[in-house]
Parts: C-alpha cells; structure tokens; sequence
C-alpha cells in the first residue's frame, strides 16, 4: 500500500496524532492519549507495545493483550541494544505500533527508534501505564492508563 493510500485509511485518531505531530516536528508518527490507544488496540487496528522492564510490568501491572519488548532493563534501566530486532520479531513493520512505558518518556524514545528502522506507524502513548509524577512525587495520581480507568492486570 503507498503512503497515501495507508494514509487515507488510517483512524481519525491517528491522522489527528499524525498531523499533530508533523506540526511540531516529532521525530515519529504521533501520540495518543491512552483511550484512544485502548479503542485502536480494541478494534484490531493496532498492537500496544509495552516497553517497560519485566520487573515493572510484574510488579506494576501490565495491559492485557500487549506485546512486551523492555526499551530498557535493571533498576539502572540500561537501554536495551536489541529492542529494534526484538521489536522487529514481534511486530511487522506494517503495522500500527502503539509504545506504552511507565509516563511517556520512554515510548516516545522507543517511537523514534522504531520510527529509525523503518515502522511508519510508530505512535507514542501519552501519560504512560503509571503517569507524571504528583507534588508528592506519587504516580497514578492525575493521568495514566490506571488513572484512567482502562483495563489492565497485575501478576
């Protein structure tokens, strides 16, 4: 399918994220907030790629359903040097990619490497699994995928 074509039969919420990001120069194709990644993921229009460690999918809790490839490991979180060919085997490079860590920071750098090696439909989710820190410097607290209400589930 040419870009054009993928381009017309993507999801509104994707063409906003898409041009949103054109706008200001995102080095990936865009970033949703986490319900509209839970209705793509839901209508079988986009796989959610979780990149938290293994450890704060256990322990934290995970969305059912997601693939998991760790943008990073250890409590150091050192950088996972095959998270492109990780990604690669778990996901085409055809589809759309939707990167979930714990507060967004992480998946926008995991969509801009996917984005590198050639996924042109790698969004970041906004707010993350857990969301920004609070004045207390407590997560879950104003947004994130829980804060949300979305589903998930816990080991």
């Amino acid at each position: 399918m040419s870009i054009a074509a993928e381009a017309l039969s993507l999801h509104p919420a994707l063409k906003r994220a898409r041009a949103a990001a054109r706008d200001i120069g995102q080095p990936y194709a865009g970033s949703l907030p986490p319900a509209d990644a839970w209705a793509l993921f839901q209508a079988g229009e986009a796989v959610i790629v979780d990149v938290r460690s293994g450890e704060e999918r256990k322990f934290v809790g995970q969305v059912p359903g997601a693939v998991h490839v760790a943008w990073a490991s250890g409590t150091a979180l050192t950088r996972n040097p095959r998270f492109v060919r990780e990604l690669e085997a778990k996901v085409g490079h055809d589809q759309v990619v939707l990167l979930l860590c714990r507060s967004g920071k992480r998946s926008a750098l995991a969509a801009e490497a996917a984005t590198k090696a050639g996924f042109a439909n790698a969004f970041n989710v906004l707010e993350g699994f857990e969301g920004e820190l609070d004045a207390d410097n407590h997560r879950g607290t104003a947004d994130g995928w829980r804060f949300r209400g979305l589903p998930w589930v816990q080991e």
